[in-house]
């Protein structure tokens, strides 16, 4: 038995904020007192945390390690991706297993458990990528959801790669409901936006601007849109990824105003970054493909309406879809072309650090707000509460201890991803943990990584009850 007392410091949630100790025993939080009323010991280990902040560990829901992609794959694994992760405080990812088209469904969850098995510096659970909706796949869903994998997610873009026509979907969300599982979509009407690619190419448009001009925001809203339609004829749930515009979001507001269970993420890409990125050219004027993610960024006017789908609670969950290709070797497979840039970017380390710089430093969320749309809501709506996401006795001591003043700089060199850029270099920010928990144990300590490599084990995911 190993007996941990977190001391001294303010507890955040997402509805409460107090001073108290946490007692941790082995991997749960076993008590949490009033201050200083902590039992004398003994103690296996005590963390001062004086002035500091104790958080739950964040959850990034939208992961994609060691993905393949445009004839390459996303440069993080489940070994470094989630080392990352752990350093920003991100302590549980939700990553995407896909199905291969023709291929079950069982085949592409195996795939995804031998990539994470003995390699996960945190804990990790999955959705499951649908690319070929049919009888047999239908079938299958029940299986995977028995397994603890309670989201199945569907693309409207990607044609001949990821896409699924609208019976498919429609199907889908009618067996999801059944079984209690959640739809995540990729809502961008991908049919169009290929034609408008090949029309691009055509006239000679070849640099990464281009990857946004071709991907109007109309086709995110339409996208939306036909797919609120068939959840709320199929009697389903949705779940929107990585929403990125004005009017996709109007979109969602309407349905939830209307009562229907829609729910939708935001990502520090929209938050922080625009359109202008995209247009970099640098030295070889090719350097806004570091900024080639999907759906686009968007004008920069378009930041404040996704704070303000945050602040109205309209947008649940901000995550990362972190996905990152280096320049070299990878990103520069599109140099004469933007359409062959693979689409990503770094994001599962950062997260947090941006979040409450930008976020609670600047008065746009409050702390608690903060650990909810990091932490509790995405534990909420995938099934991972209350075991995580929040500090409560009887949880699994996934835990920060966050400055909430220390002072660093993000760039390439001082962050921990497997890429060769950073969206973000030079920025400097307010904000990072001083030790982080991953059920009980300190994996990073004052930026000294101190766990190892298959800490992480696969978590059971119990089945969406929020409607």
């Amino acid at each position: 038995m190993t007996k941990t007392l977190i001391s001294g410091g303010t507890v955040v949630t997402a509805t409460d904020t107090y001073a108290a100790d946490v007692a941790i025993v082995d991997e749960k939080i076993a008590a949490i007192f009033a201050p200083h009323t902590a039992p004398p010991g003994p103690w296996d280990l005590t963390i001062d945390a004086r002035g500091k902040y104790i958080l739950p560990g964040g959850i990034d829901a939208h992961t994609h390690m060691d993905m393949p992609f445009g004839g390459t794959s996303s440069s993080d694994d489940f070994e470094t991706g989630t080392r990352a992760a752990a350093y920003g405080g991100t302590t549980t990812i939700i990553d995407f297993a896909i199905q291969t088209k023709g291929d079950p469904l069982r085949k592409g969850l195996d795939t995804w458990y031998a990539k994470a098995e003995g390699k996960a510096a945190g804990d990790y659970a999955f959705h499951m990528i649908m690319t070929d909706v049919n009888d047999q796949t239908i079938d299958e869903m029940a299986g995977i959801v028995n397994e603890g994998i309670s989201s199945f997610k569907m693309f409207m873009a990607y044609p001949g790669v990821f896409h699924v026509d609208d019976g498919q979907i429609f199907r889908g969300m009618q067996r999801a409901e059944e079984l209690g599982a959640l739809i995540c979509m990729h809502a961008e009407n991908g049919i169009p936006i290929d034609i408008l690619v090949a029309q691009a190419l055509k006239k000679g448009h070849t640099t990464p601007i281009y990857h946004a001009l071709t991907r109007p925001q109309i086709a995110e809203e339409e996208g939306t849109f036909r797919a609120l339609c068939l959840a709320e004829m199929a009697g389903a749930p949705v779940y929107f990824v990585h929403l990125s515009a004005e009017r996709a979001l109007k979109r969602v507001i309407e349905a939830r105003d209307r009562g229907m269970p829609a729910y939708a993420e935001t990502c520090p890409q929209y938050l922080f970054l625009s359109q202008d990125d995209l247009a970099r050219t640098g030295d070889d004027g090719f350097e806004g493909a570091k900024f080639v993610c999907t759906p686009p960024l968007r004008p920069k006017a378009m930041q404040e309406d996704m704070w303000r789908g945050l602040r109205t609670h309209d947008l649940q969950v901000v995550s990362t879809d972190h996905c990152p290709f280096c320049m070299k070797g990878q990103k520069e497979l599109g140099k004469d072309s933007f359409a062959k840039i693979p689409n990503g970017m770094p994001g599962v380390e950062t997260r947090m650090y941006l979040l409450w710089d930008g976020g609670v430093l600047q008065n746009r969320i409050s702390m608690n707000r903060f650990v909810e749309i990091t932490a509790t809501a995405p534990a909420k709506i995938f099934g991972l509460y209350p075991k995580k996401g929040t500090i409560a006795i009887g949880a699994d001591a996934d835990i920060l201890v966050w400055d909430g003043e220390k002072r660093h700089i993000l760039s390439e060199s001082t962050t921990h991803m497997r890429v060769d850029y950073s969206p973000y270099e030079g920025k400097e920010v307010v904000g990072c943990p001083t030790h982080v928990l991953s059920r009980g144990r300190v994996i990073v300590e004052n930026g000294v990584y101190k766990g190892k490599k298959g800490d992480g084990r696969f978590v059971k995911r119990s089945t969406f009850n929020l409607m």
